[in-house]
Protein backbone atom coordinates (compact mmCIF):
# COMPACT_ATOMS: atom_id res chain seq x y z
CA UNK A 1 0.00 0.00 0.00
CA UNK A 2 1.83 3.61 -1.25
CA UNK A 3 1.30 6.25 1.31
CA UNK A 4 0.20 9.72 0.14
CA UNK A 5 2.03 12.00 -1.13
CA UNK A 6 1.91 15.06 -2.47
CA UNK A 7 3.08 15.23 -5.71
CA UNK A 8 5.35 18.95 -6.94
CA UNK A 9 4.66 19.71 -10.92
CA UNK A 10 5.25 22.69 -13.04
CA UNK A 11 1.63 23.82 -12.87
CA UNK A 12 1.96 24.07 -9.12
CA UNK A 13 4.75 25.86 -9.02
CA UNK A 14 2.79 29.15 -10.63
CA UNK A 15 1.35 31.27 -8.01
CA UNK A 16 -2.20 32.14 -8.49
CA UNK A 17 -4.51 34.66 -7.30
CA UNK A 18 -5.41 33.32 -3.77
CA UNK A 19 -8.60 31.61 -2.68
CA UNK A 20 -11.32 33.16 -1.09
CA UNK A 21 -10.43 31.40 2.16
CA UNK A 22 -6.88 32.73 2.54
CA UNK A 23 -8.29 36.29 1.60
CA UNK A 24 -10.45 36.34 4.45
CA UNK A 25 -7.59 34.90 6.78
CA UNK A 26 -5.52 37.66 5.98
CA UNK A 27 -8.92 40.04 5.38
CA UNK A 28 -8.97 39.14 9.42
CA UNK A 29 -5.43 39.41 9.77
CA UNK A 30 -5.20 42.83 8.89
CA UNK A 31 -8.20 44.28 10.72
CA UNK A 32 -6.84 42.32 13.76
CA UNK A 33 -2.99 43.76 13.09
CA UNK A 34 -5.30 47.20 12.78
CA UNK A 35 -7.40 47.17 16.19
CA UNK A 36 -4.08 44.69 17.73
CA UNK A 37 -6.87 42.05 18.51
CA UNK A 38 -4.37 39.53 20.42
CA UNK A 39 -6.82 36.72 20.68
CA UNK A 40 -7.00 36.29 16.63
CA UNK A 41 -3.25 37.08 16.23
CA UNK A 42 -2.86 34.29 19.11
CA UNK A 43 -4.79 32.07 16.71
CA UNK A 44 -3.01 32.99 13.95
CA UNK A 45 0.31 31.94 14.47
CA UNK A 46 1.74 28.55 15.20
CA UNK A 47 3.38 27.82 19.00
CA UNK A 48 6.37 28.76 17.52
CA UNK A 49 7.61 30.32 13.88
CA UNK A 50 10.20 31.25 11.66
CA UNK A 51 10.25 35.05 11.34
CA UNK A 52 12.83 36.25 8.91
CA UNK A 53 14.07 39.55 7.50
CA UNK A 54 16.94 41.88 6.25
CA UNK A 55 18.30 41.51 9.87
CA UNK A 56 18.50 37.59 10.10
CA UNK A 57 16.06 34.62 10.67
CA UNK A 58 15.24 33.59 13.85
CA UNK A 59 12.72 30.91 15.45
CA UNK A 60 9.63 33.17 17.65
CA UNK A 61 7.53 31.61 20.53
CA UNK A 62 3.86 32.68 19.99
CA UNK A 63 4.16 34.11 23.53
CA UNK A 64 7.19 36.39 22.80
CA UNK A 65 5.30 37.63 20.14
CA UNK A 66 2.16 38.82 21.73
CA UNK A 67 3.95 40.58 24.34
CA UNK A 68 5.82 42.89 21.24
CA UNK A 69 2.71 43.42 19.58
CA UNK A 70 1.51 46.27 21.69
CA UNK A 71 5.01 48.07 21.58
CA UNK A 72 5.04 47.70 18.40
CA UNK A 73 1.32 49.02 17.11
CA UNK A 74 2.31 52.22 19.48
CA UNK A 75 4.95 52.22 17.67
CA UNK A 76 3.52 52.70 14.11
CA UNK A 77 1.13 54.94 15.34
CA UNK A 78 3.92 57.41 16.64
CA UNK A 79 5.01 57.00 13.25
CA UNK A 80 1.52 58.28 11.93
CA UNK A 81 0.51 54.78 10.66
CA UNK A 82 -3.54 55.45 10.34
CA UNK A 83 -4.38 52.75 8.14
CA UNK A 84 -3.17 49.27 6.55
CA UNK A 85 -4.69 46.94 3.48
CA UNK A 86 -4.01 43.87 1.66
CA UNK A 87 -3.65 44.99 -1.42
CA UNK A 88 -2.98 41.78 -3.20
CA UNK A 89 -2.87 37.85 -2.57
CA UNK A 90 -1.25 35.30 -4.39
CA UNK A 91 -1.28 31.74 -3.37
CA UNK A 92 0.80 28.46 -3.95
CA UNK A 93 -0.49 25.45 -2.50
CA UNK A 94 3.05 23.12 -1.48
CA UNK A 95 1.54 20.33 0.05
CA UNK A 96 -1.72 19.62 1.94
CA UNK A 97 -1.36 21.33 4.86
CA UNK A 98 1.00 24.17 3.81
CA UNK A 99 0.80 27.11 1.04
CA UNK A 100 2.92 30.09 0.30
CA UNK A 101 1.58 33.15 0.22
CA UNK A 102 2.40 36.58 -0.89
CA UNK A 103 1.12 39.64 -0.26
CA UNK A 104 1.36 42.99 -0.70
CA UNK A 105 0.22 45.53 1.24
CA UNK A 106 -0.61 49.45 1.52
CA UNK A 107 0.04 51.15 4.80
CA UNK A 108 -0.63 55.17 4.88
CA UNK A 109 0.73 57.57 7.40
CA UNK A 110 -0.48 60.82 8.17
CA UNK A 111 2.00 62.75 10.52
CA UNK A 112 1.16 65.78 8.72
CA UNK A 113 -2.88 65.86 8.50
CA UNK A 114 -4.15 66.20 4.82
CA UNK A 115 -0.64 64.92 3.64
CA UNK A 116 -0.76 61.16 3.69
CA UNK A 117 2.51 59.28 2.42
CA UNK A 118 1.80 55.68 1.35
CA UNK A 119 3.75 53.20 1.69
CA UNK A 120 3.92 49.75 -0.18
CA UNK A 121 5.81 46.69 1.25
CA UNK A 122 6.00 42.95 0.88
CA UNK A 123 5.99 39.96 2.87
CA UNK A 124 5.43 36.39 2.07
CA UNK A 125 4.07 33.72 4.46
CA UNK A 126 3.89 29.96 4.33
CA UNK A 127 0.40 28.85 6.35
CA UNK A 128 -0.48 25.54 8.05
CA UNK A 129 -3.64 24.11 7.61
CA UNK A 130 -5.05 23.55 11.17
CA UNK A 131 -8.68 22.06 11.64
CA UNK A 132 -11.19 25.03 10.86
CA UNK A 133 -8.38 27.81 10.48
CA UNK A 134 -4.85 28.82 9.05
CA UNK A 135 -1.86 29.29 10.91
CA UNK A 136 1.54 31.38 10.04
CA UNK A 137 4.61 29.05 10.85
CA UNK A 138 6.73 31.33 8.77
CA UNK A 139 6.61 34.86 7.81
CA UNK A 140 9.24 36.99 5.84
CA UNK A 141 9.23 40.83 5.69
CA UNK A 142 10.93 41.53 2.57
CA UNK A 143 11.87 45.36 3.95
CA UNK A 144 12.94 46.90 7.08
CA UNK A 145 10.09 48.62 7.96
CA UNK A 146 11.88 50.58 10.78
CA UNK A 147 14.90 51.54 8.60
CA UNK A 148 11.43 52.85 5.87
CA UNK A 149 9.94 54.95 8.56
CA UNK A 150 12.82 56.47 9.58
CA UNK A 151 13.58 56.91 5.79
CA UNK A 152 10.34 58.59 4.93
CA UNK A 153 10.97 61.17 8.07
CA UNK A 154 8.00 59.91 10.13
CA UNK A 155 10.51 59.03 12.94
CA UNK A 156 13.76 60.25 14.17
CA UNK A 157 16.66 58.02 13.15
CA UNK A 158 17.71 55.66 16.18
CA UNK A 159 21.19 56.71 17.45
Amino acid sequence: MRSSQYVWSRKDSAMAEASKEIREFFDAYAKATRSLDLAFLESAYGDTFMFASAGGVQAVKRDDFLKVVPKRGAFFRAAGLVGSEVSRLEEMGLDEKHTLIQTHWSLRFEKDRGRPIIEEIAATYVLRRQPGSWQIVFQLDHQDLTKRVQELGLLPPSG
